[in-house]
Formats: C-alpha cells, structure tokens, sequence
C-alpha cells in the first residue's frame, strides 16, 4: 500500500508527510454492524445462486462430496482449533486447525448500500482432529451455516464465528463449511495509521473493497492472515448496466432470466485474504498487453477512462522497468482498478490493484511512483507473503525502494536526496512508531514501514555495494516466490549471498533504539528526538 500521495519530495516533504498523516488521524473506531428492522428485510431475497458445486479448471470443487468416515476415530481426541495463529501483533488473526484449500464466493449484488445475499463455501484439510473450528468473520448477518450439509452450531465471539458441526471432524479428513449471511456493503472499521477506514467502500454506483490489513472478514468469512493463502472463485450477480470485477481471470459471464448478469472470476493462483479485490461498477475494460504478453486489463469507471489513460498506459513500461530489477513478473495477469472514491489510499490487491482517480488526475512523477509502489508489492508482500505483521517491513519498504529508484530515473528527486531526509527523521519515528521490524498495532502502517524501511534497504546497499545488492533482491523473489517468509529469512539469504555475516548490521537497522551510521555517508546526522 501507498500512503503519500501526490506530495512533493525531498528534505521538507517527508516532514509534512508526517504532520499531514498525523493530521488525518482519528481517535475513534468505527464498528458499523449491520441491523435489519425485522426478520422480513430481504425476505426471499436469501436464495443464493452460487452455492452449488462449480470446478474451476480442475480446481477443488467446493460442493458437497462423501462425507468422511468419522465413526472410529484413532489419535488424540477431537478438541477445538486455535482462535487465532499467534500473530503477536494480531492475536486472533487466522484459524488453527485447518488449512483452506479453495473459497467460492458468491455476492447477489442488488444496489449501492444496500444489504444483499451473499455466501461462502469453504473447502478445508483438518489438520487435528476437530471438535469445533473458528472463522473470521465480523458484522453482516448470519443466516445458516453447514459442514459437508449438516446443520452446524454457529456462535458469534467477537470478530470470531465459532463453529461445531454436528460430527467431529478427523485429522487429514476434508470438510466444506457453508455460510449463508446478508451482506452489508457500508461495513467499515477504521484505524489511525495510514490505513484509515477499510472494509467495504461504497462509490456511486456500486463498491470496492480494501481489505488491508484485517478487513476481508467484513467482506467474507476467512482464514485471515497475510501468511495464509488459497485459490478464490468468485460468483458476483450485478443488475442491468453494472459490471464486476475480482482478482484474476473472468471465466464466464452469464446473463440471467431477469436480465441481471453473474460474473465468474477465478484468481488462478493463491491469495491471502487482505489481497482479495471484489468491485462492481459503471466500468469499461482496457485490454492492453505487457512484457512477454502479460494480459494487462485497466478497470474504469467510464466517465474517467480517457482522463487516466495517459498514467495507464505506462504500465508495460512500469512492468519492464521491475523485471529488470526483480525478475519475471509472478502473476498470470495485471491491471489497474480506478477507484472513483474520495479514498486516498492505493492497495495491492493482488493482480489488480486500486489507484484512486486523483492520483491518476494530477502530477506525472507523483503517479508513476503510486503506480510502480503497488505494482511492486506483486513482488514483495503479494508473491512473497508476510510470515508476521511485523514483517510489514519487507513489503512496504522493497514498495518504497523501488518507488524512489524509479522516480529519480525518471525525472523525480534523488534516491539520496529522499533517503537523506528520511535518515535525519529515524531516530524520531523510532521514538514514535518502534524500529523499521517493530512495530505495534496502532503503528503498524506509519512511515517507519514505509521511507523508513526503505532505508534500511539503502543502508545494506550501500554497505555492500549495488551489485550484490541487487543479487539479494533477485534471490529473495526467487527463493520465496509463492511462500511466506519473514525477517528472518531475509537476513540469512541477504548474509548467504553476500559472503558475510550481515546478521549484526541488519539487527542494529531492524530492531536497535538508535539509528545506525549510514555506510558511506559519514556526515550523515539524525534529527534530535522530541517527546
């Protein structure tokens, strides 16, 4: 994710990106659930079309199979599964006990704001012998929830829907948990960092969704961890005149006996939740294509097609630029989604990411580096997963990196201009916001993940020099391509393909109370810190 947006560079821009995040703030946060006047809202309306079993190019098909054989159990007793993975940062994000193996979601979209049908299958691999498992998922309402077609017993704990299906559930068996709810598309949460509200954005005429960090739960029952990825099919019904759009490939698109449209879209490969992009709309599709023949596909609002164009357009250009850098692009396709919101926010949503329209509207050097930081979040953070909120820092800062080196190529200010300016502030964000892979909840997404994480990188490239640097980065996308890695992981290959031990050097920039000399750059001074 992006989060300065149309600001200057240099020294004195990074300070007032600071004051202006800080400004922005709000003390509050908004837990909008939904309501409804009476058991009768949406009566009828409940009878969702994309709860029946579809295979998807021979993917696992969610529908009910034979049940496993439960009736003799062998190994430790059933017992319920973990309420959250352990993320120190988000106790209860993820599930134990399971693993999903494919979603199909299926969204009866009726008008903006305006609560509709919706549903999930989740096909799952018991991992323990289950008594009773979790999901994540919070608001919306619950209507019914099966394992394998029987009635389970569903609780709401929180953020947490407990299930207990009527049988326990044996290890290695596979199950399809089936939740029927009515969605809420104005469910928002909001945070105080640079995310600010998430979950589902209304536009004019329909919705997207920005699912980062923990939002998709708003959105869809999940297993709710940046580590935690699986297939997704997506069943998306519009009225006349609307499109939709999700991660991946369209597979078919289906005009129905009351002229509404079902659109299916597969995401053809893995994704973690907080990357799943659903979007309906008044939209025209580009089609254009990238390096090798990548299938790009721009998503946008009609009345903002020719205005964007110009910054769009730039995206084989983009696309060819990291390649070089990173190596092959790790996706199947890409593309642009406008968002026609006063969001100021961009997202990586993986294969599509969200660009809101005025940083397509303004200054050329400020949208390609929104353009070339989400584009390189397919790199670091979508391809190569985060193993830990904490390693936020291994996918904002690469974003901002490699954002910096493109503009100062391409007619913006220096690399070392901007790190410079970042470096006097670090002991400062240190102070406020813990080192670059420390962060806590509230400070998560400030500028410490961002500029200065990106420093960070600057520091080990100028310590050990740009070629090896750039053998590093290369390894670390290869290496990890697909996987989930973590902090760790990236100071024993950084150390491995350097010839040296650069566990002390990284730790002092990762987690010291003090920012470190900066290689090369003796006179370099930090800012002194104010309470």
């Amino acid at each position: 994710m992006e989060i300065v947006k149309g600001s200057p560079t240099g020294p004195e821009s990074t300070h007032r990106q600071a004051r202006r995040e800080r400004s922005r703030s709000s003390p509050h946060i908004r837990r909008a659930v939904l309501t409804l006047a009476g058991a009768g809202v949406l009566a009828g309306a409940v009878a969702l079309t994309g709860l029946l079993p579809h295979g998807i190019h021979g993917s696992p098909a969610p529908g009910p199979a034979a049940s496993p054989d439960r009736t003799a159990p062998s190994g430790p007793a059933p017992s319920s599964g973990a309420r959250g993975i352990g993320d120190p940062l988000m106790p209860l994000a993820g599930n134990g006990g399971y693993t999903v193996r494919r979603y199909t979601l299926d969204f009866d979209w009726r008008a903006p704001r305006t609560p509709f049908p919706a549903g999930a299958a989740i096909s799952a691999t018991a991992t323990q012998a289950l008594s009773r498992f979790d999901l994540d998922f919070a608001g919306n309402t619950l209507r019914e929830v099966t394992v394998d077609g029987a009635p389970a017993t569903a609780v709401r704990d929180g953020d947490e829907l407990v299930v207990t299906p009527a049988r326990p559930i044996q290890r290695g068996a596979t199950f399809t948990v089936r939740v029927r709810y009515t969605a809420d598309p104005t469910l928002q949460r909001h945070r105080d960092d640079a995310i600010q509200d998430y979950g589902w954005v209304p536009t004019a005429d329909g919705t997207l969704v920005y699912a980062q960090p923990d939002g998709a739960k708003l959105v869809f029952p999940a297993n709710d961890h940046p580590s935690l990825r699986a297939p997704v099919t997506f069943h998306i019904t519009t009225p006349t005149g609307l499109s939709a759009v999700a991660n991946g490939r369209l597979v078919e698109r289906t005009r129905q006996a009351d002229g509404r449209t079902r659109w299916t879209y597969d995401s053809e490969q893995p994704i973690a939740a907080q990357l799943v992009q659903l979007a309906i709309g008044k939209f025209t599709f580009v089609d254009t294509t990238g390096p090798h023949g990548l299938p790009v596909r721009d998503v946008v609002p009609e009345h903002l097609t020719g205005d964007t164009e110009p910054y769009r357009s730039l995206t084989p250009d983009h696309l060819a630029w990291l390649e070089q850098r990173l190596g092959p692009y790790p996706f199947s396709r890409y593309g642009v989604l406008v968002g026609d919101t006063d969001q100021s926010v961009a997202l990586e949503t993986q294969s599509l990411s969200v660009v809101p329209k005025d940083d397509l509207l303004g200054d050329r050097v400020d949208a390609e580096r929104d353009l070339v930081h989400e584009l390189t979040h397919h790199w670091t953070g979508d391809s190569v997963a985060l193993r830990r909120w904490s390693d936020l820092w291994l996918s904002e800062g690469h974003a901002r990196f490699y954002e910096r080196l493109y503009s100062e190529e391409h007619g913006g200010a220096s690399l070392e201009d901007t790190m410079r300016a970042a470096y006097e502030q670090h002991d400062q964000w240190r102070h406020d916001d813990g080192a670059p892979a420390e962060p806590t909840g509230p400070t998560l997404f400030k500028l410490m993940r961002y500029d200065g994480s990106a420093l960070v990188l600057y520091a080990l490239r100028e310590k050990v020099g740009a070629g090896i640097f750039e053998r590093i980065e290369r390894s670390w996308v290869t290496t990890f391509r697909g996987r989930a890695a973590g902090t760790r992981d990236f100071v024993t290959l950084a150390s491995r393909v350097a010839g040296e031990d650069l566990t002390p050097f990284l730790t002092a920039w990762l987690y010291g109370p003090h920012t470190p000399p900066m290689p090369g750059h003796p006179d370099w001074r930090t800012d002194p810190v104010e309470d």
